[in-house]
């Protein structure tokens, strides 16, 4: 038996750190927080664009738990693989490991807004640097990686609001909090 693929969390990347965050509202869905991510946790590969980023999952069966493992075809030179950390009746974890070309965490969650009772939010927020500079390089200076990663969290979202049964109730937001080895913070946002 071959041992674990080593996690890569953000603390061992290099770059900026990037916090990213990709959510979109939906109004009188038919599905709860809970039942709609039961859905998309019954089968990430269905959410998320095949051409883009292709998700296979290594061993199992449909149900989510920790421990379980993706491999993901990505458009260009990024295929790589995630680890299930957490897994929760609105919300689940991937971090990722050794060779993916990016070292962080992301989390997928589903919730109602306090603000708007009856609209139910489907939110993913990342936190992760670059693999190593030649990928911070290709992936941010370049921005290859960047806009396939983008058109691949603001389609999940859409299909996953579609899946709620519910009305959109704009596009997909993306924000993005770039931390520098400063201390400073730029932030841009843009649906």
């Amino acid at each position: 038996m071959s041992e674990p693929t080593a996690e890569q969390p953000a603390a061992t990347g290099s770059g900026p750190l990037l916090e990213r965050r990709y959510f979109i509202d939906v109004a009188r869905p038919r599905l709860t927080p809970a039942q709609l991510m039961a859905e998309v946790q019954a089968d990430v590969p269905h959410f998320s664009p095949e051409l883009l980023a292709d998700f296979k999952k290594k061993d199992g069966d449909d149900n989510l738990k920790p421990g379980d493992e993706f491999s993901i075809k990505i458009l260009g030179p990024w295929n790589g693989c995630v680890r299930v950390t957490e897994v929760g009746a609105t919300s689940f974890e991937f971090i990722t490991l050794e060779g993916h070309p990016e070292a962080g965490r992301i989390r997928f969650e589903a919730h109602y807004r306090d603000e708007a009772p009856g609209v139910l939010r489907f939110e993913i927020r990342s936190l992760a640097r670059s693999r190593d500079g030649l990928v911070a390089f290709a992936y941010d200076t370049l921005g290859g990686g960047k806009l396939v990663q983008e058109a691949t969290w603001v389609e999940f979202c859409q299909r996953v609001a579609a899946a709620s049964g519910g009305q959109a109730l704009g596009n997909v937001v993306v924000e993005t909090f770039r931390h520098d080895e400063a201390g400073h913070v730029q932030h841009t946002r843009h649906e």
